[in-house]
């Protein structure tokens, strides 16, 4: 492929990069290039947002270069400040290294493992003198510090911000430094960091990276940044079942965009669905079977499309009605939103159809007290006969 055909690709979905003719010149050079990713094992799982910044490493990988995967074992127990209103909880080591065990087990399920480099960074920062901690600090200022968005804010609002937290930016980006990155990935709240990176590498005598900013992956809700504790994720851990209802639940948009940030399909293939020359639940089986098979195999992948199609299409007479509810908030009582749509007189009913176990909502049964969450939840299955793929939409104005 040529140079041209790869910078392409590389650009797909990528929000900025700092900057292009580098990235050019780079590329068109031939020669393999380290291309950097760090994580912080703060939890035990990937969802698909960090996949984001893991798919276009394998993009690069793809290309011949070599993924210089971090694990920042020793920047956790810092906690990533980055677009956070408080300082981040500081995690205990055993917690750290449970979790990066975890992360280095899920993210070959996207890298090439014989084309990643897999480094700690308490390799180096796990020795550093409290000299070297002041050199380092010296190549900061302050008032560059407050250029972060976020610290400005909690600068702005009185909100204190803890002088160990100053320090995340500057040891993401000596690990730049210490790994000797051509290139750095990472989301948009981590900009600032990269930039870092890349001016530590020219204080110490080397190019500076180029550095490649990614965009955040909604959740599910299309509105949020996926999140485990917005609920709003598809955790690369999830049964394949799971992943396969949860992809099927995504919105037409969301899909979309989904298929731009995660999906291997040629550009050519990703125009001719956002044209509509694809029909959206066709589209949308074929990305959920791509994302299954992609960590889960192909069997399962097939497992997972014939169980969707046996719970939500042949069980019913007709294809799910599409409804939208016009409401503000978040979520919404399963009885009443049974009465909403239709399927039952009253609450009362409604209630008594949950009871006798009628009731399912993505597949799996609620009681009384479930609350369908817009943009998470999708499909509302009333029996065998009645079935509802649901969406919140604001109310509309008078």
């Amino acid at each position: 492929m040529s140079a041209r055909d790869q910078l392409e690709q590389l650009r797909a979905g990528v929000v900025a990069v700092y900057s292009d003719e580098e990235l050019d010149t780079l590329v068109a050079g031939g020669r393999p290039l380290r291309v950097k990713l760090g994580v912080d094992p703060t939890a035990p799982d990937i969802h698909l947002g960090h996949t984001v910044a893991l798919t276009k490493l394998r993009q690069f990988q793809d290309f011949g270069h070599t993924g210089v995967l971090i694990i920042g074992d020793f920047t956790a127990r810092v906690g990533d400040p980055s677009g956070r209103s408080a300082t981040r909880p500081q995690l205990d080591a055993a917690t750290i290294e449970r979790n990066a065990r975890t992360y280095q087990e899920q993210v070959f399920k996207i890298l090439d493992p014989a084309r990643t480099e897999v480094r700690r960074n308490s390799e180096w920062f796990a020795s550093m003198t409290m000299e070297g901690v002041l050199r380092l600090s010296a190549q900061m200022t302050v008032a560059r510090m407050l250029e972060r968005e976020d610290f400005k804010e909690r600068h702005r609002g009185g909100v204190p911000i803890s002088l160990h937290e100053f320090l995340y930016p500057l040891m993401q980006g000596y690990d730049s430094v210490m790994v000797r990155a051509d290139v750095e990935l990472g989301g948009t709240d981590q900009t600032f960091n990269l930039l870092v990176g890349r001016d530590l590498q020219r204080d110490a005598g080397q190019s500076g990276q180029v550095a490649i900013v990614v965009p955040l992956l909604e959740g599910l809700d299309g509105v949020q940044k996926m999140s485990k504790s917005l609920g709003n994720h598809v955790g690369v851990s999830d049964s394949p079942e799971d992943m396969f209802g949860k992809i099927m639940s995504a919105s037409d948009p969301l899909m979309l965009r989904y298929y731009t940030l995660l999906s291997r399909v040629s550009a050519a293939r990703r125009q001719e669905i956002a044209r509509g020359s694809v029909h959206p639940m066709e589209a949308k089986k074929a990305l959920a079977r791509e994302l299954v098979a992609r960590f889960h195999g192909e069997e399962a992948a097939e497992r997972a499309a014939g169980f969707f199609e046996q719970r939500f299409q042949k069980r019913t007479a007709h294809a799910p009605t599409e409804v939208a509810i016009e409401t503000s908030e978040p979520d919404v009582g399963i009885c009443q939103l049974i009465k909403q749509v239709g399927f039952a007189p009253s609450t009362s009913e409604a209630k008594r159809l949950v009871a006798q176990g009628a009731v399912r909502v993505d597949g799996r049964r609620v009681e009384p007290d479930y609350r369908f969450r817009g943009g998470v939840d999708r499909l509302l299955e009333v029996g065998k006969r009645r079935l509802a793929d649901v969406r919140f939409v604001p109310p509309s104005k008078s």
